[in-house]
């Protein structure tokens, strides 16, 4: 990911609505939601929630997936790895004991922990 991408991401999230989605994806997993579900569980109309879901879909943040008649929405695992590899890339500088605030499945593929 590069500097760009990263502040694409981070303005979409930058919205408490677009945060709160994207947190409630995360938490959903592999299940992910729908839109009526999501917007019914945010108490957000579904015309807000389609503003929403399309700017972070636009970063990359989320994917959707028809299912049947439903589009099931999912967070974008890919990119979220991504994001947080290019804010802590260089965290450690070659000592991977300064990188002890990462999980340890991040830490173990940190490019400078290494």
């Amino acid at each position: 990911m590069e500097g760009d991408e990263a502040i694409t991401v981070f303005a979409a999230l930058a919205q408490s609505t677009r945060l709160d989605l994207f947190r409630m994806l995360i938490r959903a997993g592999e299940d992910g939601k729908t839109a009526g579900a999501a917007a019914a569980e945010l108490g957000v109309s579904p015309s807000a929630l389609s503003f929403h879901l399309k700017e972070l879909s636009n970063a990359g943040v989320i994917a959707r997936q028809r299912d049947g008649r439903s589009i099931v929405y999912r967070v974008e695992t890919s990119t979220v790895s991504e994001l947080i590899t290019f804010l802590t890339d260089d965290c450690c500088q070659g000592r991977p004991e300064l990188c002890g605030f990462l999980p340890q499945a991040d830490r173990a593929s940190a490019s400078c922990c290494e």
